[in-house]
């Protein structure tokens, strides 16, 4: 009992072995299958935008890093992977200058302004993807197919009867850089999943309600499935640590509110795609949700006999 000693020290207690870095560089090893079938898709176009995405949303977070008069913190790779994900979620065609500019936005807008790391409410790659597409609308539909880079349109323009599985699956259709290999996808999704990176309960409940409204609305199942960004943004972006709730029952509710969302977009909607603005207002209420699941504290609210 002599050797007994009192630590007293402020919390966290209980400390994970992994951190913002190394966590951020397993998002980003996940996302080479995604970077490798856009590159084989899009070629040279795919390297342009994705490199100059990144190296701006890094150069963007040191400016205001150092504005704010802060540590210069990009090591932690949170912009390089903001910077990753915007490249991939943008049309293959999307001008330089254009890219540039989202992902300035995307950690100036989406990021900085709210604090920095993990005190900002949207998703920053979101936040850059929704600003560019109010802004330059043209620019951001203007889609082309793989190899010719011919102009076409994407499955969910021509609807179910125009798309064909396997060319959903391996990504041999019209779309953004990133979102159109759904294997490429998935295989990044399993290598979260392995390192615990990714919570299932996030993008199960946005298929389940995907796949509910389009059996109840007589839709196919698949082609909402594979088509247009929901399955990357399922998996990469609904996921987000910090801007998704931290109770399970929470993440629960927020993917099934996404796949709603979605669907009411795509089905009774004008917008073909709606995979973006449903994560986004999710992301809005995510406060509210964390307050309606949070566990109750051991104690409070029992009734002691007199």
């Amino acid at each position: 009992m002599d050797d007994l000693k009192l630590i007293v020290a402020p919390s966290p207690h209980m400390r994970d072995k992994d951190t913002t870095k190394k966590m951020m560089f397993g998002v980003l090893v996940a996302l080479l299958p995604v970077l490798a079938a856009s590159i084989y898709f899009y070629r040279f176009d795919a390297v342009r935008l994705v490199l100059l995405s990144a190296g701006a949303a890094v150069a963007t977070e040191a400016i205001f890093q150092r504005l704010r008069k802060q540590p210069i913190r990009i090591g932690d790779g949170s912009a390089l992977v903001t910077g990753f994900l915007l490249g991939l979620i943008v049309p293959p065609t999307l001008p330089s200058w254009m890219v540039i500019l989202g992902a300035v936005f995307a950690i100036a807008i989406g990021k900085q302004v709210f604090g920095g790391l993990g005190q900002n409410p949207f998703n920053p790659a979101l936040v850059g993807r929704a600003i560019l597409t109010v802004s330059f609308s043209t620019a951001m539909t203007a889609w082309t197919r793989p190899f010719d880079a011919i102009t076409a349109a994407t499955p969910l323009a021509i609807g179910e009867a125009g798309a064909r599985i396997p060319d959903l699956f391996f990504g041999s259709v019209a779309g953004s850089l990133g979102e159109t290999s759904a294997l490429a996808i998935l295989l990044g999704g399993i290598y979260l999943f392995y390192r615990g990176y990714l919570d299932y309960r996030v993008p199960v409940g946005i298929f389940a309600s995907v796949i509910a409204v389009s059996l109840f609305t007589g839709q196919d199942v698949f082609f909402h499935l594979l088509s247009g960004s929901l399955l990357f943004g399922a998996v990469f972006m609904a996921t987000d640590p910090v801007t998704s709730p931290i109770t399970k029952a929470g993440r629960w509710i927020f993917g099934i509110g996404i796949g709603l969302i979605i669907m009411l977009i795509r089905t009774w909607g004008s917008y073909p795609e709606g995979v973006t603005y449903a994560i986004l207002l999710m992301n809005a209420v995510t406060p509210l949700i964390n307050r309606w699941t949070r566990p109750r504290i051991y104690g409070q609210g029992v009734k002691t006999s007199e």
